[in-house]
């Protein structure tokens, strides 16, 4: 969709650090974040939407618009996933504060799809994202995260102190630049028999 990559390129120009990437994500991106997601799964959130590439991989996924919150800083972005998914219930603010949204039911969420620049932001609001994110996620549920860089972007010492494991899930070279996704679960306890 051309109209998004100039939208994009707007934000990106008045915002370069919040937006952090250099064009939208891309469809071999979202096919790789979204691998884990069947329509049984739960509510799903997605942090930092952007112009909607993982929302539309989402929806094509199976996920009902009902149960599919994004969460989005920008107003441009808002504005735009508003008029292009009607159905979905899009909120801007900062996604640190996620931990505090109000589901609409009951169901359990069984994974945030993060599109945040977690490289470009202190330790403390990452920390505030992942607590928030796994204090809606049911036991088994998972968060997912994509990186521009050579290693998961959330540091050792962050997931040891949160008692999460990041797995490399696949990378792709079709995006620009080049991208990696990784999710993030709770460690499991090792039972003793």
């Amino acid at each position: 969709m051309q109209g998004d990559y100039w939208m994009f390129l707007r934000s990106w120009a008045a915002a370069p650090l919040r937006v952090a990437a250099i064009a939208p994500s891309g469809n071999a991106l979202a096919k790789i974040i979204t691998q884990d997601i069947t329509p049984g799964i739960g509510q799903v959130i997605e942090l930092g939407p952007g112009t909607g590439v993982f929302t539309a991989r989402l929806l094509e996924r199976g996920v009902r618009p009902e149960d599919l919150t994004l969460v989005e800083y920008g107003a441009n972005f808002t504005m735009h996933l508003k008029l292009r998914f009607p159905r979905v219930r899009v909120l801007r603010m900062d996604a640190a504060e996620v931990g505090e949204i109000e589901l609409p039911s009951g169901a359990p969420v069984g994974a945030v799809i993060s599109g945040l620049p977690l490289l470009s932001m202190p330790d403390q609001k990452v920390i505030a994202i992942l607590d928030g994110a796994f204090a809606h996620l049911k036991p088994d549920g998972a968060f997912y995260q994509f990186t521009y860089g050579p290693r998961c972007p959330v540091a050792r010492p962050i997931l040891e102190g949160l008692a999460l494991q990041a797995t490399h899930i696949g990378r792709t070279m079709l995006n620009v630049p080049p991208a990696a996704v990784y999710r993030i679960s709770r460690r499991r306890a090792l039972h003793q028999h």
